[in-house]
């Protein structure tokens, strides 16, 4: 069975950018996560340690966030490391990071970078 766990629009202020003003004004992030394992035992058990924790993924990703980083790439790198190590039975990763008002000319809704990793 192909399960999905989708974490929709966690919002977290946080520092990340290269700019020196980046690091004192901050700026709002939006994230988007997508992970794929089987969850056919969780389906029958109804029980927490036959699935995947998302409120863990959800600390891990607010943890990650709050280290300063240059580069949203470095973030969503180590998002994705730290989510590996912690829930070995995830096939898949998707995460987009989306930074909502990047110091860039012109109105936009924001800059996002997508990762999407297959895990073997």
């Amino acid at each position: 069975m192909k399960s999905k766990i989708i974490l929709e629009d966690i919002k977290i202020y946080a520092y990340h950018g290269v700019l020196p003003e980046e690091a004192l004004i901050g700026n709002n992030y939006i994230i988007n996560a997508e992970f794929h394992a089987d969850l056919e035992k969780a389906s029958e058990s109804d029980d927490l340690n036959d699935t995947i924790n998302y409120a863990e993924i959800n600390d891990i990703i607010h943890q990650q966030m709050a280290i300063r980083s240059e580069l949203l790439e470095h973030v969503i790198g180590r998002i994705i490391q730290r989510i590996e190590k912690a829930f070995p039975q995830i096939t898949f990763i998707k995460i987009k990071l989306t930074k909502t008002k990047p110091p860039m000319r012109g109105e936009m809704n924001g800059v996002s970078l997508e990762f999407e990793k297959e895990i073997k």
